[in-house]
């Protein structure tokens, strides 16, 4: 599992940039010919989304008189749920799930962003990051810009407002166009709902319909609730136009070149049982950990996943080897996610509270423990000592991902190449340190195998952005084509 706080954000490390954040989140949105429950159905989209942000949630409404009612709450969806199950019908709106976020924390930065502008009455949910936001940040306070929050989403809704271009279409065309990096938008303009995804297609956005009423989530599970009869992705640089006569598509941009779709939807993010990039997450993870076992050949008598996100890789994994899958640790689903813990001390009492081993399974055994993926090492380090105190006899860490060698700018914060443990040790070397008696990562060239070669961001694997890494952090970080060709 991702063990460290995985912050969405322009890296602090960047001269120049400032504080303005990125956004890993979630984002759904609901469009109807008349009023509905609306609010109530964001509720239950944004609480199928809710593993995608956890710091906090918000709505935007349409109402009678036209004006856009935004409700933004720290915490999680749940809290919401007496206010937003009894909202008022509603037309259209948007909604949002954030991603704890160091520097961000807090009501101001929450989402969805409500605006009255020269274009109109704009509500925002942004799923992603904006690689250049520091720029262009600087050249819109330089126009005398005032910003009201620290994410990089605001910029976006000043370079609309700011547009000259005329009708909503060029003025989406000419605010969208100088951005570099990850957005997925739903976006309620006045009475009309759109679903934007940048021309790359780093991260999902999908649109459905169900009795004339139609929807857009981040992940098909937030669809599941109302059995729709129609659903499809964003194409990458699309916009989907839904108002009261239906939906229409508009081509922004051509997408650009080969497709950048984030692999870490698949590894680790996405809901199992969601459909993302046209993908079963649910397959996808079980072929990783197929792709995982080729190879391997330590002698083990049971396969122990890490739950949530290591449980399908490890299906895959026992499988191919002929192993045993037990559940070693049993999930206490009342803890939360680990890695949106601040501090290591943090992260390790919370590996306690959420993970218990199953003496009965692991003691005596040589066991396999899979996990997503390796970031610091020090919740694997934490878990890896809970095997051993059930009396595991030999614990082998397994990771369904390559190393995380590179930061993100699209969207995760995977953090700078200093902080990442594979970037200082090897693989005997990170066994030591987590304590487990051998340790291996998925070969990069069996993900492609697994995934397929084209059409994904690798570039914390393989150091490759698709977009220009710009500044300071470009030397920092290596990132430069040559560079990553002749990484360590």
């Amino acid at each position: 599992m991702l063990e460290t706080p995985v912050r969405a954000r322009v890296p602090a490390e960047r001269p120049g940039s400032g504080d303005a954040l990125g956004h890993y989140c979630g984002v759904a949105g609901v469009r109807a010919p008349s009023p509905v429950d609306l609010s109530q159905r964001l509720f239950y989209m944004l609480f199928a989304l809710q593993h995608r942000g956890q710091e906090s949630a918000g709505i935007a409404t349409l109402m009678p008189d036209g004006r856009h009612l935004a409700d933004r709450r720290e915490g999680m969806v749940a809290e919401a749920r007496e206010r937003w199950l009894s909202g008022a019908p509603s037309a259209a709106g948007v909604g949002h799930v954030r991603y704890s976020t160091e520097g961000g924390s807090g009501l101001r930065n929450a989402q969805p962003l409500a605006v009255e502008c020269t274009k109109g009455r704009i509500a925002l949910a942004h799923n992603g990051n904006i690689s250049n936001a520091a720029e262009i940040r600087a050249a819109l306070s330089a126009e005398g810009a005032i910003f009201q929050t620290a994410a990089d989403s605001e910029l976006i809704l000043h370079r609309i407002s700011r547009s000259k271009a005329s009708g909503m279409e060029d003025v989406l065309r000419d605010a969208l166009g100088p951005l570099e990096g990850a957005y997925s938008l739903a976006l309620l303009w006045d009475d009309q709902l759109l679903a934007i995804r940048d021309p790359r297609g780093f991260r999902p956005l999908h649109v459905a319909r169900k009795d004339g009423v139609w929807y857009v989530a981040s992940e098909t599970c937030a669809l599941h609730p109302f059995g729709v009869e129609f659903e499809r992705e964003v194409e990458p640089g699309e916009c989907v136009v839904i108002d009261g006569s239906g939906m229409r598509s508009v081509r922004l941009f051509e997408p650009e070149g080969v497709l950048s779709r984030c692999v870490f939807e698949l590894i680790y993010f996405a809901r199992p049982d969601s459909r993302v990039f046209g993908r079963s997450v649910h397959e996808a993870r079980r072929l990783l950990g197929a792709a995982l076992a080729e190879d391997d050949a330590v002698e083990a008598d049971v396969v122990v996943p890490v739950p949530d996100s290591g449980t399908l890789t490890a299906m895959g994994y026992a499988a191919r080897r002929g192993l045993p899958f037990e559940f070693g640790l049993t999930r206490n689903h009342y803890a939360g996610r680990s890695f949106i813990m601040p501090t290591k001390a943090d992260r390790e009492l919370a590996v306690r509270m959420k993970l218990h081993p199953v003496r009965e399974v692991l003691e005596g055994k040589r066991v396999v423990m899979i996990d997503d993926s390796l970031v610091r090492g020090t919740t694997s380090k934490a878990i890896v000592r809970l095997l051993k105190e059930a009396g595991a006899k030999e614990v082998h860490l397994r990771l369904a991902s390559p190393e995380l060698r590179w930061p993100c700018y699209y969207g995760i914060d995977i953090p700078t190449r200093e902080e990442l443990v594979s970037n200082r040790l090897d693989s005997e070397g990170i066994a030591d340190f987590v304590g487990a008696d051998s340790c291996r990562f998925l070969d990069l060239e069996r993900l492609g195998e697994a995934l397929g070669t084209e059409g994904w961001c690798k570039a914390c694997f393989d150091g490759r952005h698709p977009c220009p890494v710009r500044g300071g952090a470009a030397g920092k970080c290596g990132v430069l084509d040559a560079a990553a060709a002749g990484r360590t």
